[in-house]
């Protein structure tokens, strides 16, 4: 079978591989359709320090598929079915997994496509409790987008964040994957959203997802028109993902008592932060990474209904893989990049 690996920094190569034996007990084969590009694939790409992995390297952290084979033990999901994946292989069996928080595992043994083999292959097999099957109304490349572009934000905003109906949310770069679902989430629940792009050429479109304000952070102070659009008082939650270049940014464009929930550090993982600022206005400030499987579904669930939807910036073939992530890495692309791989 056909996979994408990651031989050396910087280095993607197509391979053939062994295809995976019949799946055992509680486990399902899944043959790959389409696999959403995240700035995880581009950190693993460029070689993070921080990545205990070992290459060669399946790439893909995000992705979709259809059954083919069902194994023994495994009830509610049959051969042809359209299936997301959770992306983290997690023990099931700790207090955190049996509640549903699979995010919150004490015994994860890695994140697919970047401590382990991802999910750039043409069949995997895999733990049936890790797939959740896609509704009617949603095809493989909304199925794909469950896990991390919708799940996260899902996460992030509604159980971490809270965000309310009448809220005021800013969302950084809004072009971005998350950042183009961010928008459509908070918009639909009734929430006035303030989002910032690199160029001009994204307002619109960030427009159209439903955001009210789009601030191109190239040409102005993004914190400076946030106070202006709010009248000095500030935004009810800040959704951060950028990191070092925005975190000062977004300490300021938060009101009194607001929340910041961050899920990322694409500009860097380090930053500065005024404590006196943080107490006094006594800010609460939320990490979080990846989501519960509840969110997936319930991601699914709202792509079905027609209340949100992909944003697809190209699809690509495994020889386009490459430039896909050259883009990435400039952040030159509005919503997702789609592998195609079935």
């Amino acid at each position: 079978m056909r996979a994408l690996q990651l031989v050396e920094d910087r280095k993607l190569v197509e391979v053939d591989l062994p295809a995976p034996p019949p799946p055992g007990h509680g486990e399902v084969t899944v043959r790959i359709a389409k696999v959403a590009l995240n700035h995880i694939d581009v950190w693993g790409w460029r070689g993070m320090a921080f990545a205990k992995r070992k290459m060669p390297l399946v790439i893909g952290a995000e992705a979709a598929g259809h059954v083919e084979a069902v194994g023994p033990g495994v009830a509610g999901i049959n051969p042809g079915q359209l299936v997301s994946i959770f992306g983290a292989q997690t023990c099931g069996l700790c207090g955190p997994c049996s509640e549903g928080r699979d995010n919150l595992c004490e015994n994860v043994a890695g994140v697919h496509g970047f401590h382990l083999d991802g999910f750039a292959q043409e069949l995997i097999n895999l733990p049936a409790r890790n797939l959740i099957p896609a509704p009617p109304g949603v095809d493989a490349t909304g199925a794909a987008l469950a896990p991390i572009t919708f799940g996260t934000v899902e996460h992030m905003l509604f159980d971490n964040a809270a965000l309310q109906p009448g809220e005021t949310v800013l969302v950084h770069a809004g072009g971005s994957g998350i950042g183009s679902a961010a928008i459509q989430l908070a918009k639909k629940m009734g929430c006035t959203v303030i989002t910032t792009v690199g160029s001009d050429a994204k307002i619109e479109p960030a427009k159209a997802l439903g955001a009210d304000h789009v601030i191109n952070y190239r040409e102005d102070r993004f914190e400076g028109v946030v106070r202006k659009l709010t009248k000095k008082k500030g935004v009810d939650v800040v959704f951060e993902h950028v990191g070092a270049d925005t975190w000062a940014g977004s300490m300021l464009s938060l009101k009194r008592g607001g929340r910041l929930v961050t899920c990322g550090s694409t500009s860097g993982v380090s930053t500065n932060m005024n404590l006196m600022m943080l107490f006094q206005q006594q800010f609460r400030i939320i990490g979080s990474f990846g989501c519960r499987m509840e969110n997936m579904a319930d991601a699914m669930q709202k792509m079905a209904r027609g209340l949100v939807r992909p944003v697809v910036d190209t699809e690509v073939d495994f020889d386009g893989i490459d430039k896909a992530l050259e883009r990435m890495e400039t952040r030159d692309v509005f919503g997702k990049i789609i592998l195609n791989v079935g």
